[in-house]
């Protein structure tokens, strides 16, 4: 396996079972089968159980909490020739809900169900994935996508009728019109663009103090991944890429994303950030950015680990980008 290959939800070779998806007499059977298992998700979040090492929470689908919900779970594929589902129980309101928290850039609240167990918490995705295992990774990003994908079109997009959910948690079918509506994925380029010994970070607004990243963008129609990596940087810092290479790619479950990390190298250091587009662009030097990855900056922070940013970043450091 390549080093692109092991960033975060960078998958696991989980056999996802396609042909499984519309046989609702199998899925029916494997609802009931002992061996099978279902992750739980609240509210995006999944139930992560705490221990020596953190991993899913992996409960019977005919427990209590989750059976109530099976006709709208998502079935993820086979592990080990067992099915694995995905359950989502958004309707239970815990006693102590913290609503700031719960809107925060990095939700830092845990809810504890009462009928899961007591290591059993729902907890941000974000800033628990580098504590799972590449399989748990791929099934909570895979599970998360979809269940947001759901949430935001829940209504056709042709004649606007409630639309229902079909294919095990994959399709929604308009009952009025007939019209599929399938699962989509936005792809977006993420840039390591350098000039020298320097790369080029940015900031968003309204990100946390300190915080800096590499730029990225949406691909638009009609572009290549090529021709966005060029435009974005421009667009947003002002500065010319000529030579473009690809890197390595990363699911990104906030909300639906496809990161293609790019590398890019620029054609001169000049910047004129546009305000409108993004806060702030520097090029930091190898040097700096090695003293901003072992947390000893003065002002800038390392981009999250887990992220593609600070996977492109850590192997550009370590001279590894294959």
């Amino acid at each position: 396996m390549k080093i692109a290959e092991t960033v975060t939800f960078g998958g696991s070779g989980l056999d996802r079972a396609d042909h499984l998806r519309r046989d609702t007499k199998e899925l029916g059977r494997l609802m009931q089968d002992p061996s099978s298992e279902a992750i739980v998700f609240w509210r995006g979040k999944p139930l992560i159980r705490r221990g020596t090492r953190d991993a899913l929470a992996r409960v019977s689908p005919q427990h209590p909490v989750t059976a109530p919900h099976l006709d709208q779970a998502i079935f993820l594929g086979l592990e080990e020739g067992q099915a694995r589902f995905a359950v989502n129980v958004t309707g239970w309101q815990p006693d102590d809900l913290d609503a700031e928290a719960l809107a925060a850039f990095l939700d830092p609240s845990e809810q504890q169900h009462p009928e899961f167990e007591q290591t059993d918490v729902f907890a941000e995705l974000r800033a628990n994935m580098t504590r799972l295992n590449a399989r748990d990774a791929e099934l909570a990003a895979t599970a998360r996508a979809i269940f947001e994908w759901h949430r935001t079109h829940g209504f056709c997009a042709t004649c606007g009728e409630k639309s229902e959910i079909a294919n095990a948690g994959w399709q929604r079918d308009c009952p009025a019109c007939g019209r599929n509506h399938f699962p989509r994925v936005d792809p977006v380029v993420i840039m390591l663009i350098t000039y020298g010994n320097s790369v080029l970070v940015g900031r968003s607004h309204g990100w946390p103090e300190g915080m800096y990243s590499l730029l990225a963008g949406f691909i638009e129609p009609g572009e290549t991944i090529e021709a966005a990596v060029r435009r974005e940087v421009f667009e947003e810092a002002g500065v010319r890429v000529g030579e473009v290479g690809y890197l390595a790619s990363q699911p990104w479950p906030f909300p639906g994303s496809l990161m293609l990390g790019c590398q890019g190298r620029a054609t001169s250091d000049g910047i004129n950030v546009d305000p409108v587009e993004i806060d702030d662009a520097i090029w930091v030097s190898r040097e700096e950015m090695m003293t901003i990855f072992a947390s000893e900056h003065e002002t800038i922070l390392p981009a999250r680990k887990g992220s593609i940013a600070h996977f492109l970043l850590e192997n550009w450091l370590a001279d590894r980008l294959d």
